[in-house]
């Protein structure tokens, strides 16, 4: 009775308490999905450079999304930790890159704000997204390249 009573609990912190945040990105990432479709149906964009860019980006950034999701997925179901000492340190490194590269970014927003005539919530949409972007980039750098003892 008692092998059975640790199976229970052990499948039900398997399912309920480890894959919660797993489904909480493939929530996320369903949430920004049906955003974007209701944000390209209800509006009368033309399909110029801008707009596609913004679009691309936000895929990038689903596309990111579900990459992080099904690693945790996958190390949920060999149960294994869904992030160990490395990823927590190459997710810091990364977070840390691209927090002084966005400081940049929105520097040049704020100089570009002024040769441009572009209204103020696309140069904050176009920030935020491009914050992702950086992020992005920085994870990709740090886990392709590694990190460095110092």
């Amino acid at each position: 009775m008692l092998f059975i009573s640790n199976f229970v609990l052990e499948l039900y912190n398997l399912i309920f308490i480890k894959m919660n945040r797993t489904i909480l990105v493939f929530v996320v990432v369903l949430l920004v999905v049906f955003t974007f479709i209701l944000w390209i149906m209800n509006s009368r964009m033309g399909w110029d450079s801008p707009q596609m860019m913004m679009i691309a980006v936000g895929l990038v950034v689903v596309g990111f999304a579900v990459y992080i999701g099904m690693a945790r997925l996958k190390s949920t179901l060999r149960k294994e930790p869904a992030e160990d000492e490395l990823s927590k340190s190459i997710m810091t490194r990364a977070s840390s890159l691209s927090y002084y590269m966005s400081i940049y970014l929105w520097l040049f927003i704020m100089y570009v704000s002024d040769k441009v005539k572009w209204e103020t919530h696309t140069l904050v949409g176009a920030g935020i997204l491009g914050m992702a972007i950086i992020f992005f980039l920085s994870w990709l750098g740090v886990k392709l390249f590694g990190l460095r003892n110092g």
